[in-house]
């Protein structure tokens, strides 16, 4: 799939896309698709092992970057990785896998890493906290003079899952050795089914000051917009087509009329298949809102 020549993306709006035959294709499959952003896996995402990044493929995704126009790139880490575990062999895996994929970013000239802070499993929420904090500060010790952040997850907070809450989010970034390089990523779904109620302007103002205190809104590096299968304060992280869950239509609208996130990238993560046109009517359905305030 190839990008119509001089086409250019008109907004920071986009999709996930996938890294299928090469990292550069997915630029590909986003300009195709009209993504103003693109937000990608480094490598296959449910296994540890994987090839080194090649230069060749890296010439090739910088190529299709300037080509296509995409300016606002990101990826987001490996499901597998769980910074937050108790068992210390499997912390030093997660950190091990984690700092290659800052690498491969880094390489590929990325603006962050998205990651799931990751699960306490029963040790308890300080415990969980203190692991992800020296996770954190192995990597970027590790990575040491990189531009590559690190986005931090908003999570929808079963299963012993950190970073629920905003004030989860800013303890471990204030707590970290190198906060300059971390930020957050706020996924809609899993804010809503942690149980932040943003389907009214009161909600979502109220989401946004509680971020602003805990965080600060110039550390929220990109958005997930997804839509929530499940009801407010379920805890499952389970996404939906834009404005048909139980979020609906009007927190998307909130959002891309705020012109305090304006510029911060926004990608969808919702299925693409059975339906091969679901990312282009999802996107529709976005610019609409924004058109229509």
């Amino acid at each position: 799939m190839s990008a119509r020549a001089g086409a250019r993306p008109r907004d920071e709006i986009g999709a996930h896309m996938s890294i299928a035959g090469g990292p550069h294709l997915a630029l590909e499959r986003g300009a195709a698709t009209g993504c103003g952003a693109v937000q990608i896996f480094l490598k296959n995402q449910r296994q540890w092992a994987s090839r080194p990044l090649m230069p060749d493929e890296v010439r090739a995704f910088r190529a299709a970057r300037r080509r296509t126009g995409i300016a606002r790139v990101f990826a987001h880490a490996s499901y597998l990785i769980n910074l937050a575990s108790p068992e210390e062999a499997q912390w030093a895996q997660a950190v091990d896998a984690f700092t290659d994929e800052l690498e491969r970013a880094e390489a590929l000239g990325l603006s962050c890493v998205v990651i799931h802070p990751g699960s306490h499993r029963g040790d308890g929420v300080e415990a969980g906290l203190g692991r992800v904090v020296r996770a954190l500060d192995e990597a970027c010790r590790r990575t040491a003079g990189a531009r590559v952040r690190i986005a931090l997850e908003n999570t929808a907070g079963g299963g012993g899952s950190l970073g629920r809450t905003f004030a989860e989010l800013g303890a471990m970034i204030r707590r970290a050795a190198s906060p300059g390089r971390l930020g957050i990523c706020i996924d809609t779904c899993h804010l809503f089914a942690a149980g932040y109620d943003v389907r009214t302007r009161e909600g979502w103002e109220r989401a946004l000051a509680e971020c602003q205190a805990d965080v600060g809104l110039g550390r929220v590096l990109a958005f997930h917009l997804n839509d929530a299968r499940a009801g407010l304060a379920s805890g499952l992280d389970r996404h939906e087509h834009i404005g048909r869950g139980f979020l609906g239509l009007a927190p998307f609208r909130l959002l891309l009329n705020d012109p305090r996130l304006a510029r911060i990238p926004k990608v969808i993560e919702t299925d693409k298949d059975p339906e091969p046109r679901a990312d282009l009517r999802n996107l529709a359905t976005l610019r609409r809102l924004r058109a229509n305030r």
